[in-house]
């Protein structure tokens, strides 16, 4: 075999070793050793959070148990961080270290989602004495301001996992709930204003935190971790 073939077949071989962990790991490979362990324990708490919630301990021994509203926030929560800690933004953006600015976008995916499940605690009807179960269709400005904020951070999370397709077509839907009014034939509606539309998709149980983050927080996740604890164990070959 001469030496361009050789050089061809390595190159090769990295490629489809980086197809791969861009599949697997989200493209990025960090060179500190500590922010590979946060990653590693993140997605291993998540894991066993999982496990945890779709086994009947909770239930016997009546600690940590998590109703379907409370789960799906802390459910995607998990992956809001590690999806911008593990994808790069771009194809030419740094892969062996996390830019400070995805450690930012990281972070206030984390708040703006947990926020739902915070701001419906016993512990804010004790110190603000107003939850967001106190005025459903309602929301104030904060209200408002998380959901916008939390809106454009998932669709770019959706943009870095999966590509520009979906969160084009999850945006051309988002806008059409405002564009209603100008919509050709029998597709045009009376439209929904800023803060219904911020209530509806973030802050009720109907819009991001509905049926389909529901059934991944408590079907498709089981499958996913198992299949891959399967093929990690040889099942597969």
């Amino acid at each position: 075999m001469s030496s361009e073939e050789q050089a061809s077949g390595q190159l090769n071989s990295e490629e489809l070793d980086d197809l791969v962990a861009s599949t697997d790991t989200g493209g990025r490979m960090p060179e500190n050793k500590s922010v590979v362990k946060f990653l590693a324990a993140t997605a291993l708490i998540w894991s066993l959070w999982q496990v945890w919630i779709a086994s009947p301990f909770p239930f016997m021994l009546h600690v940590g148990v998590f109703s379907g509203k409370e789960a799906r926030p802390i459910h995607l929560a998990f992956s809001l961080l590690l999806t911008f800690l593990a994808y790069p933004a771009f194809k030419n953006s740094p892969r062996n270290t996390i830019p400070l600015v995805d450690w930012a976008l990281a972070i206030v995916g984390v708040i703006v989602t947990m926020y739902l499940f915070a701001f419906d605690s016993v512990f804010i009807d004790n110190f603000l004495g107003s939850r967001l179960s106190d005025r459903p269709g309602n929301p104030n400005t904060l209200d408002i301001v998380v959901a916008c904020i939390g809106i454009v951070v998932l669709l770019e999370a959706t943009r870095r996992a999966l590509g520009p397709p979906l969160m084009v077509v999850a945006a051309v839907f988002l806008g059409y709930t405002f564009l209603g009014p100008y919509a050709p034939g029998i597709l045009a509606w009376k439209g929904a204003s800023f803060g219904a539309v911020a209530d509806h998709q973030w802050l009720s149980s109907e819009g991001v935190f509905g049926i389909a983050l529901g059934v991944s927080t408590g079907l498709v996740f089981l499958f996913v971790l198992f299949g891959a604890l399967l093929d990690k164990a040889g099942a597969g070959n």
